[in-house]
């Protein structure tokens, strides 16, 4: 994915940070995903995990929070770490992969990372309560690592300037086909703008005539304060978790008021091995480098 339009001055950001879980078992994955996380399963010829990281830094993004297992330090080795021998690269390698490593480097540049310790893997919401303590109750956006977006504004970017609007929770929301109803969080709306909505129901994984409508959660939201106050209140769930879903499903029940917004672009879902194998495929067909040459070679089988 090419990197999206620079933010204008107009649109300085309120939200600077964004947190990112990482710590999750990777199940969907296994076997692979007991040596290779999830994350960093290529899409193309670049991490899954890249592709978001690209994201928040055309959206605005100053600092990135990373939530890991204990001693997984595969995430800040990749951004962080510089090849220390270019010279060899020059002379065996075409310019192509110096400037895929220029291009990481200059991202790494542009954003701050650091990380914390989800000791267990006890849900989203109890990684991005570990987080709490680095955001100092800023405004912040959670970003979920199998979640790519495909967007000429960035959809981080589009909710950001939502947020601007309403200063209250923002969470991404994609139209999906009735029979996908029972693999999502699906919501109630009540329309307040161009594709943007005041939440009034949240159903996780409805069949079809339970749902409140044909839009689905997508691993992009920003958060405030409160957020992590009903975090905070929140118990386990029989599967022993604590889901960020659930803190915006009590906010509801509260009276207090989250938004959604349907983003403009393609959701590309990376959160299972169909849905991964899809999206690497839709990419690499329109790769300005592979493409041409995958679509002649998928003719001939």
């Amino acid at each position: 994915m090419d990197p999206n339009p620079p933010i204008t001055q107009q649109e300085k950001i309120i939200v600077k940070k964004v947190i990112i879980p990482t710590a999750g078992l990777g199940t969907r994955f296994l076997p692979l995903s007991k040596v290779v996380p999830k994350e960093f399963w290529p899409l193309v010829d670049k991490p899954v995990l890249q592709y978001i990281i690209e994201e928040a830094a055309a959206s605005g993004i100053k600092e990135i929070v990373f939530v890991v297992k204990p001693n997984k330090k595969i995430i800040l080795n990749y951004f962080k770490e510089k090849i220390k021998s270019k010279k060899i690269l020059r002379a065996r390698y075409k310019n192509h992969f110096l400037s895929q490593l220029k291009r990481l480097e200059n991202l790494s540049k542009k954003i701050s990372f650091s990380t914390v310790i989800q000791q267990k893997s006890l849900g989203d919401g109890d990684a991005i309560l570990k987080a709490e303590k680095l955001i100092k109750k800023e405004f912040c956006a959670v970003l979920f690592a199998d979640d790519v977006v495909e967007a000429k504004i960035p959809c981080l970017l589009q909710l950001i300037k939502v947020f601007k609007k309403y200063k209250k929770p923002v969470i991404a929301l994609y139209r999906v086909p009735k029979e996908s109803f029972q693999f999502y969080g699906m919501v109630g709306v009540k329309k307040v703008g161009n594709r943007t909505y005041r939440i009034t129901k949240i159903i996780e994984k409805p069949q079809v005539l339970e749902s409140p409508s044909n839009l689905a959660i997508v691993g992009r939201s920003i958060i405030t304060n409160e957020v992590f106050n009903y975090l905070k209140r929140i118990k386990f769930s029989e599967r022993g978790e604590i889901r960020l879903t659930e803190a915006f499903v009590q906010m509801l029940k509260a009276g207090s008021e989250v938004y959604g917004y349907e983003f403009e672009g393609k959701w590309l879902e990376c959160g299972n091995k169909l849905a991964y194998l899809k999206s690497n495929l839709y990419l690499s067909l329109k790769h300005p480098q592979f493409g041409k040459e995958l679509k002649k070679y998928l003719k001939t089988i």
